[in-house]
């Protein structure tokens, strides 16, 4: 599988995840990011380190940033723990009404036998607050394109809290989403952070590669 770079330097590598693969698994068999970085650096005569900063869902496209060296990677995990990072989403929901704007609270918490997140009381000891905000850039027939910045990162946080407002994801079966044959409707496509040494802010932006945004594609540039 081709690694699409979409930046490096001697400390950190941004790149492009395509839905369907994990970010990192423990099968073998499988392969995922992070062996696909280690493997990209090889083949250049680097060391084979890779450093975990975050994650996306493996049905979930998007902007991955890795370290290349356990200080750029200790700095940049830092920053994600102070909320210094700033993730930005495109989402395709199928729901023929919904405000043009709004923040979504909730307090989920992980069934790790279902592999889905739940939303429940405040109460629940296990609870974890979730925060995002959204707004609605354009809609074709019940088929709405939301840009969503998430203030909190949680487990399948997107997903379960639209789902939970009779809007899931298009594409996102476990969720109530409606079944295309296609990944699901969600794209992490522009990242914001501090270099960890430069200090230099740093963007990056994708559009979409999954078919069934491409419709929206043809009116909205991201």
């Amino acid at each position: 599988m081709y690694l699409e770079v979409l930046y490096e330097d001697e400390d950190i590598l941004v790149c492009y995840k395509p839905a369907g693969v994990a970010t990192q698994t423990s099968k073998t068999i499988e392969q995922d990011m992070v062996s696909l970085v280690r493997n990209y650096r090889l083949s250049k005569g680097e060391d084979s380190y890779v450093g975990v900063i975050h994650r996306l869902d493996q049905p979930v496209e998007g902007i991955l940033v890795f370290g290349k060296n356990a200080a750029a990677s200790a700095i940049l995990c830092k920053e994600l723990k102070e909320r210094q990072f700033a993730k930005h989403y495109l989402a395709i929901v199928t729901r023929e009404n919904i405000p043009q704007e709004g923040v979504l609270e909730d307090y989920v918490v992980k069934d790790g036998r279902k592999g889905r997140a739940i939303i429940v009381e405040e109460s629940n000891p296990r609870a974890k607050k979730a925060r995002l905000s959204y707004k609605l850039l354009e809609k074709i027939d019940d088929h709405c394109l939301l840009q969503i910045k998430l203030d909190t990162g949680r487990f399948h946080q997107i997903r379960v809290q639209l789902a939970s407002r009779t809007a899931p994801i298009l594409g996102d079966v476990k969720y109530g989403g409606s079944k295309t044959g296609h990944p699901l409707c969600l794209c992490a496509y522009r990242l914001q952070f501090t270099h960890p040494v430069s200090e230099e802010g740093m963007t990056f932006e994708i559009r979409p590669k999954g078919e069934d945004f491409a419709p929206f594609m043809e009116h909205y540039m991201c």
